[in-house]
């Protein structure tokens, strides 16, 4: 199905239906000048890029999903720009390639999520600009939970640098995560060690404990009271905790043979719970870790709802940082948990909806929670049940995309929004137009 819509510049800016006509041969108007014709590809955020150009006072075609003929009589009078804004990669690739085959040379503006395909697409087409919106809009929602006073927060050569408004432009300035957050960050991912959140594995670590309690004593036992050397020491004790006994029973010393018979007793329960505690690990697909990077921070982390494309960038943006982060994503099929497992990022496979949840996950001690999510009224269910387990906590939600909840304003009250499709429009719009947007 084609929807095709011609929009002209107008005096009261609005929408206007009707070939676009331009004088075969008639010069286009320099870069950012009125009067341009441009050709908008996709759907929510192609409208708002159109209703931004019409706004500047060019005049657009847009087109839904056009099939071939469409693409050709769309780019059948002279263009200076197309942008292609769709969500499957694949369509937004094929589009492209179509759209240089007809107009050569054209400025061209497309949405790709994986990179490799997108440093292809630029390789073979060069005049081809590629972004998405998880890239827009990773900077601005990290910004939003380290530094709110900052536009945004971006890597740059020599690290990282803040964007901030001051009155007369953006201004540049570097930026590093003050000294309290750090050491706040250090704190919670080493209290995180061995403090696993999921049963089986709180299971496991109780069984190993427990094998670790019973060796030790049986040494310390040989030690000090036989004085053996701890080396035999130590190889009696591990006889006690494989069941096989000890070598002997050290002369009239029942009080021994008593611990031993005890310690391997007790040594087969917490065998059992090891065992079992470690099989369920192995064969449940785990995406946090009981030590290591992919433990649990217990302060001074960001708590990121939402492994699509957007959330997984900020999770990674927040790693360059040094900032402990978890993600919490409700289905466990979500195509990004290998990415992000391979990535160093834990990941909690849960509804964050639920304050039980939102507890396990230190809330209390968290720096942020960023909801970003799809879907926008997911999001503000889970801003607000955040903000009953944390009065206090910063809340950061991706918002506005929504038919119901298209005017943000009534929002502020729960956290800092933050509309994705509108920063994507505005980059797309300022790239077509000429600008570099960053």
């Amino acid at each position: 199905m084609t929807s095709a819509t011609d929009f002209e510049p107008s005096r009261t800016g609005d929408r206007a239906e009707g070939r676009t006509h331009r004088t075969a041969g008639s010069p286009l108007p320099e870069s950012g000048a009125p009067g341009r014709r441009f050709v908008v590809i996709g759907g929510d955020v192609a409208r708002k890029v159109c209703g931004s150009l019409q706004a500047a006072g060019h005049a657009v075609h847009h087109v839904t999903q056009p099939t071939d003929e469409d693409l050709r009589l769309a780019l059948d009078e002279e263009v200076a720009g197309v942008a292609v804004l769709l969500d499957d990669d694949a369509e937004s690739l094929r589009y492209a390639l179509a759209v240089e085959h007809i107009r050569p040379h054209v400025k061209l503006v497309v949405t790709l999520f994986d990179r490799t395909v997108a440093e292809q697409l630029v390789r073979v087409v060069p005049n081809c600009e590629v972004t998405s919106p998880a890239d827009v809009a990773a900077p601005v929602l990290l910004a939003a939970c380290l530094q709110p006073d900052l536009l945004a927060l971006t890597h740059t050569a020599s690290g990282h640098a803040g964007a901030r408004w001051t009155g007369e432009g953006v201004r540049l300035e570097p930026y590093r995560p003050p000294r309290s957050l750090r050491r706040r960050a250090v704190l919670g991912k080493v209290r995180g060690q061995l403090r696993p959140h999921d049963g089986s594995s709180r299971i496991m670590l109780t069984g190993l404990t427990g094998l670790l309690a019973v060796l030790l004593s049986d040494w310390a036992w040989l030690v000090a009271l036989h004085h053996r050397p701890p080396v035999e020491a130590l190889f009696e004790a591990t006889r006690t905790v494989s069941t096989v006994g000890p070598v002997s029973l050290h002369g009239p010393d029942v009080g021994y043979a008593v611990f031993s018979i005890a310690a391997m007793l007790v040594t087969l329960v917490f065998a059992a719970v090891f065992t079992a505690g470690m099989i369920d690990r192995l064969l449940a697909p785990r995406s946090v870790g009981i030590v290591g990077p992919r433990a649990l921070p217990r302060a001074g982390h960001v708590v990121v709802v939402g492994l699509g494309q957007v959330g997984l960038r900020l999770c990674t943006r927040l790693q360059a940082l040094g900032v402990g982060v978890v993600a919490v994503e409700r289905n466990p099929q979500a195509p990004h948990l290998r990415l992000a497992r391979a990535l160093g990022v834990p990941v909690v496979v849960a509804d964050a909806k639920d304050r039980f949840v939102l507890r396990r996950l230190g809330l209390l001690k968290a720096q942020a929670l960023a909801a970003v999510a799809s879907d926008d009224l997911d999001n503000i269910a889970v801003s607000v049940a955040a903000l009953a387990v944390a009065p206090e906590l910063r809340v950061v939600m991706r918002a506005g995309d929504h038919e119901a909840i298209a005017e943000t304003r009534s929002l502020f009250k729960i956290g800092i929004v933050h509309d994705l499709g509108g920063l994507s429009a505005a980059y797309t719009t300022a790239a077509l137009t000429g600008l570099r947007p960053r």
